[in-house]
């Protein structure tokens, strides 16, 4: 092998070494740590889910799926779109079944990008965004979110402990779009941050990606968790059916995270753009598996709306005790993640708080920082995950309790 200054991988992807929630999950593993750091639930999927997983499997169905996806699956999505969003979606060239929403992103921008594009992208921005655009040669262009406010001088204790939400500033946005730009890369709502865009923010967007001809393409893996608001599908709005590709998967929804089922919903171009590049990623994956989500898109709503109120519970569980003792934090509107600031425990550096907390304290979290190319503004903000048992929660919240004294 020929050798290579600074080793073999090319120098495009250097910049990315192991995923931050591995390394806090190995953390937290390693020290026997409340887990607030990666985003997974606790609990398995609902029975009815895991049925389906289990009769497919005794059905036989463990060959290779077809490329696109099974045609129950497809249909399952169509009849999902069409029942939340009112979107009407041919389960045959609108619909690509992929392995989790990561490839579906990362089929599309390798579809869509040649080296040298612009993408932009919502920053703190989810660490895979970065890494695929890099294999494709893109640029991404990141646009920051306004952190919460820090609250004015002579506010009351409880008061500086309620931050409100981050915020989207469209013509700092609007300022991002080039002549170069290719691709908007859209998700909400919003990891890490839990915001969710309004019909008006989407609205406007819409204008950016119509007038300067841009595609975009939105992960919304987080649409049926929201508590505040209502989730809206860039897709729905004027302008974007032709030029969208939805994302999305039941990990989050079903409790579902290592069964990696997910799916591109798009305009047949764009479909079949996805599908060129997807066939040569992993081809198809989880045959099984997708035939229990396809049961599981047929549920009853009570199904959808009940993990939502599980975890609005939650929500408010870990955002209560992180206030009580005394740590400022934002009550997502959506996703199942909050922000709160460490500063107030004595720790102006998120990520050495996080490094530090598996073994100290026994809690896991992870930096905000992690998620940004410039940690200053967001220094000493952590993202804490509450999609955990509610006795998870309250041991977590006790463990941070002893730096509060």
């Amino acid at each position: 092998m020929t050798a290579r200054e600074g080793g073999p991988l090319v120098p495009r992807l250097r910049a990315f070494g192991t995923t931050v929630f591995s390394e806090m999950t190995a953390l937290a593993v390693e020290h026997e740590a409340v887990n607030l750091g990666q985003g997974f639930p606790d609990e398995d999927p609902p029975t009815e889910v895991l049925a389906a997983a289990h009769a497919a499997l005794d059905a036989g169905h463990n060959q290779y799926a077809p490329g696109p996806g099974i045609a129950p699956l497809r249909a399952a999505v169509a009849h999902h779109q069409r029942r939340w969003y009112g979107m009407d979606v041919d389960p045959d060239t609108e619909v690509t079944v992929t392995f989790g929403a990561t490839e579906a992103v990362a089929a599309s921008l390798l579809a869509l990008c040649d080296p040298g594009d612009e993408v932009v992208v919502l920053e703190p921005t989810y660490d895979a965004y970065p890494a695929v655009l890099a294999m494709a040669g893109a640029r991404a262009v990141r646009v920051p979110l306004t952190p919460p406010a820090t609250p004015a001088s002579g506010s009351s204790d409880q008061d500086a402990r309620v931050r409100g939400p981050w915020t989207l500033d469209l013509d700092r946005l609007a300022a991002a779009f080039t002549d170069r730009t290719r691709v908007l890369l859209l998700n909400s709502p919003h990891n890490p941050t839990g915001l969710v865009l309004t019909e008006a923010e989407l609205d406007a967007i819409a204008e950016l990606c119509v007038a300067h001809d841009v595609v975009a393409v939105t992960d919304e893996v987080y649409e049926h968790l929201v508590y505040d608001g209502a989730h809206v599908p860039l897709a729905t709005r004027a302008g974007m059916r032709e030029r969208t590709i939805t994302i999305s998967s039941a990990g989050k929804t079903y409790s579902c995270t290592g069964w990696k089922i997910g799916w591109a919903v798009a305009a047949p171009p764009l479909t079949a753009a996805v599908r060129t590049t997807k066939q040569f990623l992993s081809f198809a994956g989880g045959t099984p598996l997708q035939h229990a989500v396809a049961v599981a898109l047929r549920s009853a709503d009570e199904v959808f709306t009940e993990v939502a109120d599980v975890h609005l519970r939650r929500r408010d569980l870990l955002v209560a005790g992180l206030r009580e003792v005394g740590v400022p934090t934002t009550a997502a509107a959506g996703t199942y993640f909050v922000t709160a600031d460490v500063a107030t425990l004595g720790w102006d550096d998120g990520d050495a708080f996080c490094r530090w907390a598996p073994e100290a304290i026994g809690v896991a979290g992870v930096p905000v920082a992690a998620f940004v190319e410039d940690p200053t503004p967001v220094r000493s903000l952590v993202r804490f995950a509450f999609c955990k048992p509610d006795a998870v929660l309250a041991e977590g919240v006790r463990r941070l309790t002893s730096l509060a004294g």
